[in-house]
Order: structure tokens, then C-alpha cells, then sequence
């Protein structure tokens, strides 16, 4: 009997073992070592140069479905089945990013895209990469940075996710269920390695240029639905137009808002860059050159609701339930709305220009328990930089004339809250912590020029930044709520905001 209990306890021992290890193994540091401080100022305005690269990223399908049930989730039992077009025995899959999981892409409506713009001023070579999927990971971003080749010649890279829900899962969260991962690997390389091609055939492609800045801060205020109090949209829609230094074409342009990619909705099984496919068609057949969407501050939550309607400008038309109709509308009034700027804005277009530039890493605490989980089954696959820390990053540049500063620019590492940017965070009774508002003054108070940028989801995908004095998981609820509001499921924890609000004011000042 004691050889037994001996012998069962070494088996315990030994799964204890082989568990930690492999828990160890899944949450260690993809990045071991990495940081980066960047702090470049300004030299004497120069003659700007500008590039613009933009590659496809859509998938290939093996197979399509049929769902029986009309539910979007993939599932045998509800008798749903497969086409297994390349007659393997086995359903491949590209798992869509967003709203649930079990929903695979059926279709291909239009392409997505990795755009990239780059600019220099003769010292510094700054590259902005936008990619249509719903967020990477920092480790992508510093994977991404270390294949770089060296005669690009880029200073700093910046890559954005536009937040698209209709791409395939480059995170690990959204699979065939909450036990097995979304992403697919071969994919996620792909997409890597073509934001490399992307920055180095736009860095590749530098040309003489100037640079005219415009906005529209309310003008898209009616395509968004804030579905999460207090209401605080970021409906201003902001744009950097680069002309060519000799005649009045357009090399290319970068526009951002504050929205979610999703106005096709939870249903929609084809895979398409949503509404930022129509902004970009449109207004490169008006303009020309090549149009790099960015997503702004999208928390809260930021999104063109199935109860929003949207205008067709063309028709007058309401238009209520999703559709790729909704969508094209929404996308038209964007370009629509950027088009009047550009006529009604009487900035000057600048051939000489410098920039500044801050950028760094920092750790964050993860706290959710539910990404930890994510961790140790090996599903979220960023690892811990420090025990039970994230590592992540800030930047800050502002573009300057010889006048002064002409646009700033903030990149934050998820889904900014629109009153952290804009002011507005309150104190909800029946807020977790009872605080009086921690992230003040707003961001963009502290910003320079007349043109300020906030460029989520850039360098990572931390998800909701929730202020913490609105944070809201356990009864009472705010705002009369009888239960927990949308957000924090998916946020790394309630010290987010309050941290990344300082690293940006830091940083900001630093500018």
C-alpha cells in the first residue's frame, strides 16, 4: 500500500512538473531583452520626401460552409457542414476576428490590406503601417521591426491595426472555441512579412513632396453610436494629404477616425476591410495616390450600431440593418466629409518640414484573469516581459514648419476611451474603486498644433482602456445598470488607463 501512495504521489509530482513547465514555457517572453527609447530632435527644417507602398493581405480559402442554422457559428451539431475543397478530410478554416468565436470566413467580398506611408525630413525616417485585422500583438510589431532590412533606412515604425471584425483572428482569442486559437500561423507570418515589404517598398519609393493637413471634428458625429455611458464620441476625422513638391498631385494620404470596422456586423461570414475599404476607394478615385486608413479612438464603445443609421449621400436613403450598402454609405460620407476639408481648409501645403520624436517601452500589469488563462493554455501568445507584466509601447512626433509645430501625433497601444482624449471621464456612482477621475487632464489638451492625431491600436492590441474611475464589474452597477457593462472582459486591467495616461502626458510634455 505505501509503494502505492508513493508511487501516485511521484505521478502527481511529476504532472505538477510537467503543467508549471509547460505554463512557464507558454508565458515566457517572446522578446527577451527588447526595449527601446528613442528621443530625436529636431534638426533644421528640410526639404520633406514621402512614400506610399500598399500590398494585399486577403487569404486564400481552402474550404466554405454551409450554416444551417443561420447563427454564424460553426457547429456539427446544429448540422452544419463543410466543403472540403482541397480534399484533405479536414475543415481549414480562417477563423474571423470579432463579436464571437466559431465564425469562419465563407466568402471574399473585397481585399484587405497592409498600407504603408513613410516620411523624411532628411534626419528621420518615420514609417505608419495600417493593417486590416483586428489587432496585433507588440511581439508582431518588434518581429516585424527586426526584419526590417537595414537600407530602408527607417528611424521608427509605427504599426497600426485598423480593428477590422471581418479578418481573419491574428490574436488567438476568436477559434473554433474559447479552447483553440484563432490564429493561423502561416497566416500571421504572411501578414508580418508583407507589412515588411509594404514599409520597405514605401521607404523604397521616397519622393520629393509637401504635406498639407486638414480635419473635420464633426462631421461624422451622426455615422457613430456610443454604447457605453458617459457618451463621448471621437468623431473627428483627421487627414494628412502628401502632395507631389512640383505639380498638385496626390502621391497619398493618411486619414484616421475613431471608429469600429464593423458596421457589417456579427452575421457577415465574407471577409472585407468593412467601411475603410469604400473611405480608401473613394477617395483615391478622387485624389489619386494611395490612402492609408488608421483607426483613432475607438473605446467606449465607438461603433456604427445595427440601430445607427447611415445616409447614402447619393440617394437620401436610411439605411438600418448591416449590409455592405450600410457600409459603402458610411464609407462615401467619410470621404465625402474629407473632400469638403480639403476645399474648405485653408492650411497651406509645406515642402519643408522637421520632426520630433519620442518613443518607448513600459510594462503594464495583466490582471485579467481571463487572459492569463489565455496564457497559460497558450492561446494568447505575447508572453510576460516581468512576472504578471506586459511589456508595451508609447510614441509621440510632432511635423513641424519653420513656423512651428503643424500636427502631433499619439499612438496608444488599444482601444483608447474617447474621454480620455477629449475630456469627459466621470465619476459614476457605483463605479469598483469610488475615485474621483484619475486620467486628467485630456490628451489632446497637451498636444501640439492645430492638427492633433491619436492613432490607436498602434504597436499592440491591449484592448478596452477603461478609466478607472468608470471601471464597473460588481453590483451596484453604474448609471442604473442591472448588470456589468461592455468593456472590461476584454481590457488587461483596471491600472491601463491610469498608467497609459501618464506615460502619455510624460511623454507629451517630453514633446
Amino acid at each position: 500500500m505505501r509503494a502505492f501512495f508513493r508511487i501516485f504521489l511521484l505521478i502527481i509530482v511529476l504532472l505538477l512538473l510537467v503543467c508549471g513547465g509547460t505554463f512557464l514555457y507558454r508565458s515566457r517572453d517572446r522578446q527577451p531583452g527588447y526595449s527601446l527609447n528613442l528621443d530625436i530632435k529636431p534638426a533644421a527644417p528640410k526639404n520633406v520626401k514621402v512614400g506610399f507602398a500598399a500590398l494585399k493581405i486577403t487569404p486564400v480559402l481552402p474550404d466554405t460552409w454551409t450554416d444551417k442554422n443561420n447563427d454564424a457559428k460553426y457547429s456539427e451539431e446544429d448540422g452544419d457542414t463543410y466543403q472540403d475543397r482541397n480534399n484533405n478530410g479536414k475543415f481549414d478554416a480562417f477563423w474571423l476576428a470579432g463579436f464571437h468565436s466559431q465564425r469562419p470566413a465563407n466568402g471574399i467580398h473585397d481585399d484587405l490590406w497592409v498600407r504603408a506611408v513613410v516620411i523624411d525630413d532628411g534626419q528621420t525616417r518615420l514609417a505608419i503601417a495600417a493593417v486590416d485585422v483586428l489587432g496585433l500583438s507588440h511581439n508582431n510589431v518588434v518581429d516585424i521591426r527586426k526584419a526590417l532590412p537595414a537600407e530602408a533606412g527607417i528611424t521608427y515604425s509605427i504599426v497600426c491595426s485598423t480593428h477590422n471584425h471581418e479578418a481573419p483572428d491574428m490574436l488567438g482569442m476568436w477559434g473554433e472555441s474559447m479552447f483553440k486559437t484563432g490564429v493561423n500561423a502561416d497566416y500571421q507570418a504572411f501578414i508580418e512579412q508583407q507589412v515588411v515589404k509594404a514599409v520597405t517598398e514605401a521607404a523604397n519609393g521616397l519622393q520629393p513632396a509637401r504635406l498639407r493637413f486638414v480635419q473635420d471634428l464633426t462631421g461624422a458625429d451622426t455615422l457613430i453610436k456610443d454604447t457605453r455611458k458617459p457618451v463621448v464620441k471621437d468623431a473627428g476625422l483627421y487627414m494628412m494629404q502628401a502632395l507631389a513638391a512640383d505639380k498638385d498631385s496626390t502621391l497619398g494620404s493618411l486619414v484616421v477616425w475613431g471608429n469600429h470596422p464593423e458596421t457589417l456586423w456579427s452575421k457577415n461570414l465574407d471577409i472585407t476591410s468593412d467601411f475603410p475599404h469604400y473611405v480608401r476607394t473613394y477617395l483615391e478615385k478622387d485624389l489619386g495616390g494611395t490612402v492609408v486608413y488608421a483607426s483613432g479612438c475607438v473605446g467606449g464603445l465607438m461603433t456604427t450600431h445595427p440601430s445607427q443609421p447611415v445616409q447614402d449621400p447619393r440617394t437620401g436613403k436610411q439605411i438600418l440593418e448591416p449590409s455592405f450598402e450600410k457600409a459603402d454609405a458610411e464609407g462615401r460620407q467619410l470621404a465625402n466629409l474629407a473632400l469638403n476639408a480639403l476645399k474648405t481648409d485653408t492650411t497651406k501645403a509645406v515642402s519643408t518640414i522637421n520632426i520630433r520624436l519620442l518613443a518607448h517601452t513600459f510594462e503594464l500589469p495583466l490582471d485579467n484573469n481571463m487572459f492569463k488563462l489565455g496564457v497559460a493554455l497558450g492561446l494568447l501568445k505575447f508572453g510576460y516581459s516581468s512576472w504578471g507584466n506586459l511589456r508595451t509601447e508609447m510614441a509621440g512626433f510632432t511635423i513641424n514648419s519653420a513656423a512651428g509645430p503643424l500636427a502631433s501625433f499619439l499612438t496608444i497601444p488599444g482601444e483608447l476611451y474617447p474621454e480620455i482624449a477629449n475630456g469627459g471621464v466621470q465619476q459614476p456612482e457605483g463605479g469598483d474603486f469610488g475615485i474621483a477621475p484619475v486620467e486628467t487632464p485630456p490628451l489632446r489638451n497637451l498636444m501640439q498644433g492645430r492638427y492633433k492625431f491619436v492613432l490607436g491600436l498602434a504597436n499592440d492590441e491591449l484592448g478596452y482602456i477603461v478609466p478607472k474611475s468608470q471601471w464597473d464589474t460588481e453590483s451596484p452597477f453604474t448609471y442604473g445598470l442591472q448588470k456589468s457593462p461592455y468593456g472590461e472582459v476584454n481590457s488587461v486591467g483596471p491600472e491601463t488607463a491610469p498608467r497609459i495616461h501618464h506615460e502619455a502626458v510624460s511623454l507629451l510634455k517630453r514633446l
